[in-house]
């Protein structure tokens, strides 16, 4: 195949040609997926579908999201800049795992399933580190589907410059369990958050998450914000995004 052979898939290309740009990447062949029919949005009854090459921008404007799970369309309208969702999709964004994307913690915190062209992969099953998944060299995304949720929001605390979170915060409930997913701030990327997922399952409320702590040992810490600030951080997005739910 042409992925064996040296071949790499293109979706929106946000990530795959800038790194071209600076020579980080080379690819022999490039597969473009734009006609390849995993664009669309399905309402499958407990979960909204949503296929793999389906822009940040429609789905942000999809009535069926909005609907379903509008902290998901909220999400993806705050994505970058009018230009990147406008090319940006949410296979790509997924499927590259960037440790500061925002679309990560929406699966993992709502719970949801990667369908490949090989398989189903559970949310936390999934993401395996900085930049890292589960998929198999061969294999590519196919659609995500994204449980409906009782309330759910994120909050997000964003670069100025990228529109990247330096501290995104997912929160989900539904029949009284609560997950809480973080991106933008773990050494690891997105990740869950057990503490506060136990705090919220006793008491749904941003009050909870007093002194709730966050390891600054486990956060990233480069030139936009510290380990330490990034973990004040992570606790103060959370109660924005409990008190916006």
């Amino acid at each position: 195949s042409k992925l064996a052979d040296g071949g790499q898939l293109l979706a929106g290309g946000m990530t795959l040609l800038p790194t071209m740009k600076q020579r980080l990447a080379s690819p022999d062949t490039l597969v473009d997926l734009a006609d390849c029919g995993l664009a669309g949005i399905e309402d499958t009854g407990d979960a909204i579908k949503i296929g793999a090459m389906t822009r940040h921008v429609d789905v942000a404007e999809s009535a069926v999201v909005q609907s379903a799970i509008p902290a998901l369309a909220a999400l993806a309208g705050g994505i970058g800049d009018r230009q990147v969702r406008n090319r940006g999709t949410m296979g790509g964004s997924v499927a590259n795992n960037d440790p500061s994307a925002c679309y990560p913690s929406a699966v993992l915190g709502l719970g949801g399933t990667v369908h490949t062209n090989k398989r189903d992969i559970a949310a936390d099953d999934f993401f395996t580190g900085m930049f890292e998944t589960a998929l198999d060299e061969d294999e590519m995304i196919t659609a995500i589907s994204f449980p409906k949720a009782d309330k759910a929001a994120y909050v997000k605390f964003p670069n100025p410059a990228s529109r990247y979170a330096m501290v995104g915060v997912f929160v989900a409930s539904s029949s009284g369990a609560t997950r809480v997913a973080v991106t933008g701030a773990g050494s690891d990327g997105v990740f869950r958050h057990d503490a506060m997922e136990s705090a919220l399952n006793g008491s749904f409320s941003a009050g909870a998450l007093d002194g709730v702590g966050t390891d600054a040992d486990d956060m990233i810490s480069d030139i936009h914000a510290s380990g330490d600030y990034r973990a004040h951080l992570v606790c103060e997005i959370a109660k924005r995004a409990v008190s916006a739910c």
